[in-house]
């Protein structure tokens, strides 16, 4: 089992615990997904672009920036299984098409 299988089944019972399928609707997971991905990028917004990988490598950005990267993912991952997406797939298909695309 993958890793973002495992994930998946653990936002499955996250969600279901809750009752929370009603509002688990790819539209609605769409726009939880780009809330959290602008939560990250105000983390960065201000950074001096040539020192943003030493400055968020330093507390609290780093755990900060960790945390709204997990936010991102989990979504991401609900979202893939609401639409019966495989996504480590997905994944694996774009890398390929992406090194056929761009041949060094």
């Amino acid at each position: 089992m993958s890793d973002l299988m495992a994930l998946r089944d653990a936002m499955r019972e996250f969600t279901a615990e809750r009752d929370w399928e009603r509002f688990h609707d790819p539209k609605s997971l769409l726009l939880a997904l780009v809330g959290e991905v602008g939560e990250l990028s105000e983390l960065f917004q201000w950074l001096p672009a040539a020192a943003a990988t030493e400055i968020a490598g330093e507390e609290p950005l780093r755990t900060r920036a960790g945390e709204e990267m997990a936010d991102v993912l989990l979504y991401l991952v609900r979202l893939a299984d609401v639409l019966g997406i495989d996504l480590a797939a997905a994944a694996e298909r774009k890398l390929l098409l992406n090194a056929q695309k761009h041949r060094a």
